[in-house]
């Protein structure tokens, strides 16, 4: 079993449509890394998320706003010989993305936002009330670095 290096963006792009949430990890104002599970939507090297107007979350993020935002998917334990501790592994295919959160303030740019999010839950059309829309925050990170991997991939013979 060996770690490969995943560089094709479609494959990138597959494992992340593939994902249910997405972790987000941001620097705390002690300089302490906070992770926290996010639902998503993704288009064409940006990601979106949504949360509340205000929070620890918002805090950190208008004193820092780079984070680091990972999907992982095809979890599966993996071993070479069942006695040997050592062999045994976890398989599974992850993308790492780093960039700086921007917050969308413009109520057509959120709503726009919103529907990337759903789109990716969910083939129904969506309607936002206007204090929903003024009332949710939307991140937005345009991608500025990203790496895959797949683990405990087979050698090829």
């Amino acid at each position: 079993m060996k770690t490969v290096i995943i560089e094709d963006k479609q494959r990138v792009e597959e494992i992340i449509s593939r994902c249910d949430i997405c972790f987000v990890g941001i620097t705390d104002q002690e300089g302490n890394p906070y992770v926290i599970p996010m639902n998503f939507g993704y288009q064409e090297g940006v990601i979106y998320l949504h949360s509340g107007p205000t929070g620890s979350s918002i805090d950190m993020l208008e004193r820092n706003n780079n984070v680091c935002i990972t999907f992982s998917t095809d979890h599966e334990l993996v071993f070479q010989h069942p006695k040997v501790a050592c062999s045994y592994r976890m398989k599974a295919k992850s993308v790492i993305c780093r960039g700086k959160v921007g917050f969308i303030e413009d109520m057509d740019s959120k709503r726009e936002a919103l529907n990337i999010i759903m789109k990716h839950y969910s083939s129904r059309e969506f309607v936002y009330s206007d204090p929903a829309v003024r009332n949710v925050k939307i991140w937005e990170i345009p991608i500025s670095s990203v790496t895959a991997k797949e683990y405990a991939a087979p050698h090829k013979s």
